[in-house]
């Protein structure tokens, strides 16, 4: 009989597991099924749930050999090898996006293209606005106007500081039971916001880089926390572009609500909402029910080349 897992920790080469019973073991996977994930960098994923050989081998490891099929997962573009990707994580209950607009700065364009994936991956996404303590009143205005936008949207934002613990209560609520991702560039607050979330928790953070205003990568591979309030935080690594991978160029404004909503109005069945007369899209850009920022996100992801190696300097 094999025994069942679910993956808290991947390095590459080795997994750490937690296993019915609440033990952790450490597992390697079976070589046939790392060649069955050519098209990916790591066929396991923190939040898979995987199948363990039943008996350890003479080292007494653990052998993964297959793995339950996914409820859903979200891939970012292999830093290197543009024509691979890295599942981020699996069975993802909610996502939280950490923005921040100063210190890193947050493009729009890494929101929306984040967001496009989560919704191509139905993973429903929160945005938490961190580091609200250190904003100025024009930055405070600004980050107002960025909620009334992705809330109208159909994006719940919260303004928090994972320093001080502020707003923060909701989120500990919220995660209970549940296994949910965080995620954002390098010295957002990630690790500090789980350290907040769960005092039991002890992740390191890093200093703000100075010369680049980036954090510094302190978390090198995804990883699942268990919460003492029952459930599971995903830690991502800190993302400084993120590459839509496969996405039919067809369907991609179907991944953005305020277009989606719009299917049908266009003169054209086919309407790419670029260069076609008689765009519903067009029109509600040119109305202010659109914004403006998120459709040249748009135009970006329907004119950029799929194969080339995603431009990092653009996204922050």
């Amino acid at each position: 009989m094999p025994i069942k897992g679910k993956v808290l920790k991947s390095t590459g080469k080795w997994y750490t597991v937690e296993l019915e019973d609440k033990s952790v073991v450490s597992c390697r996977i079976r070589g046939k099924l790392r060649l069955e994930g050519l098209s990916t960098t790591n066929p396991i994923a923190v939040g898979d749930i995987v199948l363990l050989d039943e008996k350890p081998d003479e080292e007494g490891k653990r052998t993964i050999f297959d793995f339950e099929e996914r409820r859903n997962y979200i891939v970012r573009k292999s830093t290197n090898l543009s024509k691979q990707m890295q599942i981020l994580a699996a069975n993802v209950d909610r996502a939280y996006l950490l923005v921040t607009v100063k210190s890193p700065e947050t493009h729009l364009a890494f929101i929306d293209r984040f967001l496009v994936a989560a919704e191509s991956f139905r993973i429903p996404t929160t945005l938490l606005f961190n580091k609200i303590d250190l904003y100025s009143q024009e930055d405070l205005l600004y980050v107002d106007a960025l909620c009334d936008l992705y809330n109208s949207i159909g994006y719940p934002c919260f303004k928090i500081s994972a320093e001080n613990k502020e707003n923060i209560d909701w989120l500990r609520e919220e995660i209970k039971n549940k296994q949910v991702m965080i995620s954002g560039h390098s010295g957002v607050g990630k690790s500090t916001l789980v350290n907040a979330l769960d005092a039991t928790l002890d992740l390191r953070t890093g200093e703000i880089s100075q010369a680049h205003l980036q954090g510094q990568h302190t978390t090198t591979f995804a990883e699942m926390h268990k919460l003492s309030s029952g459930g599971y935080i995903i830690d991502t690594p800190g993302i400084r572009a993120f590459g839509i991978i496969d996405l039919e160029k067809e369907v991609i404004s179907h991944y953005f609500p305020e277009m989606r909503a719009l299917i049908g109005a266009c003169k054209f069945h086919n309407c790419q909402h670029m260069n076609e007369p008689k765009c519903a899209v067009k029109v509600s850009i040119e109305n202010g029910e659109i914004s403006e920022s998120r459709y040249a996100t748009y135009i970006q992801l329907m004119t950029e080349d799929q194969n080339e190696v995603h431009r990092k300097n653009i996204y922050g």
